[in-house]
């Protein structure tokens, strides 16, 4: 297979799984410790590169949350969400949806409509700037439980800011069941939100069918144990519901133990629509380019197929459809493009 890198470099892609505080470069992370100084989080590049070597899920959290602590003005938020579409602008990203948490930022003392407005003043100047079309989906940490969906709800509904398209759940699966969110899920649906929980990413398929049955679920985040389930993969792929799959991140996580086994060839081969993103990139130290790069080789495609691959994930995206056909349309006139092009 040719080296497919140089052609996903410049591939316009969609991003759909993707944390806000988790898509902080060391760069950023390091100017926000730097203003903070009481926190544990280095400031050294080499320093926070072994800060950001996790030990297992549990451990993982454990340092998000130290890097979410760095985030505590609303001047800090607007750094962070502008410097994160630089980043992917910088991948040909054209569009994503960011997964916000905002529990965490109100809870540290930002206020709610101070904070809505540094992420949205955001938007808008990555989309003047950047040419990066940000859309957000706000979820509920669920290891903070009902207090933080309540107040989670609370912000997505009554305070909805232009950008918020979904409505999510993330943080531990273990010890979190996720039927207890369902009156939250009902409210936020009700307001028109689309419903996007993480599910099966540490726990096993039922999960995922609690999600799906539970909390409407019209994607699945990370969703890797649904291959422990055959009736599960036939019911995804036959509703054509997506899963937002983020390989690296499993590895990093101990999601999944071994990256040339990872459920992403199984998932596609019974006819699920897979996505692929990079959930934290710079925290286990990947990109979205990257993770194309990794699920080509798993799937084992050509250009073309990395094209197809990318157009899934616009197709699954809650863009409207004129947004839609125009990503899709840079798509096919970029490979193309590529494919006519003389190369020695």
């Amino acid at each position: 297979m040719s080296d497919l890198r140089p052609f996903i470099a410049g591939l316009p892609k969609a991003e759909l799984h993707v944390h806000h505080v988790g898509s902080a470069s060391p760069r950023i992370v390091a100017e926000l410790s730097a203003r903070h100084p009481d926190s544990r989080v280095p400031t050294d590049a080499a320093a926070l590169a072994e800060y950001f070597t996790f030990t297992d899920f549990a451990h993982f959290i454990d340092v998000y949350l130290s890097v979410v602590d760095l985030v505590r003005t609303p001047e800090d938020v607007r750094l962070l969400t502008f410097e994160v579409a630089r980043d992917m602008a910088r991948q040909n990203i054209r569009y994503a949806e960011l997964t916000i948490t905002p529990y965490s930022s109100v809870r540290r003392g930002i206020d709610e409509k101070a904070f809505m407005a540094a992420i949205e003043d955001a938007r808008t100047a990555a989309e003047a700037e950047l040419g990066v079309v940000l859309r957000w989906c706000f979820d509920i940490p669920g290891e903070a439980g009902l207090e933080a969906a309540e107040l989670t709800t609370r912000l997505a509904v009554d305070l909805r800011p232009e950008g918020l398209v979904s409505f999510g759940l993330g943080g531990p699966e273990i010890g979190v069941p996720r039927p207890q969110f369902k009156p939250y899920f009902d409210r936020a649906i009700a307001a028109g939100l689309r419903s996007v929980p993480h599910a099966g990413e540490t726990t096993g398929p039922q999960t995922i069918w609690d999600a799906l049955t539970e909390l409407r679920a019209e994607r699945i985040g990370h969703g890797t144990s649904a291959v422990q389930d055959p009736e599960l993969v036939a019911h995804l792929a036959e509703h054509r519901i997506p899963v937002e799959v983020c390989p690296t991140s499993n590895i990093a996580t101990r999601a999944v133990t071994d990256l040339e086994l990872h459920p992403i060839r199984q998932l596609a081969e019974a006819g699920v629509l897979v996505t692929v993103n990079s959930d934290d990139p710079p925290m286990f130290g990947t990109d979205l380019n990257t993770e194309y790069t990794v699920a080509a080789r798993l799937l084992g495609l050509d250009e073309r197929g990395v094209a197809e691959l990318a157009k899934d994930a616009v197709t699954a995206s809650f863009l409207d459809d004129a947004g839609k056909a125009r990503i899709a349309g840079e798509i096919d006139a970029y490979t193309t493009a590529w494919l006519a092009a003389p190369r020695g």
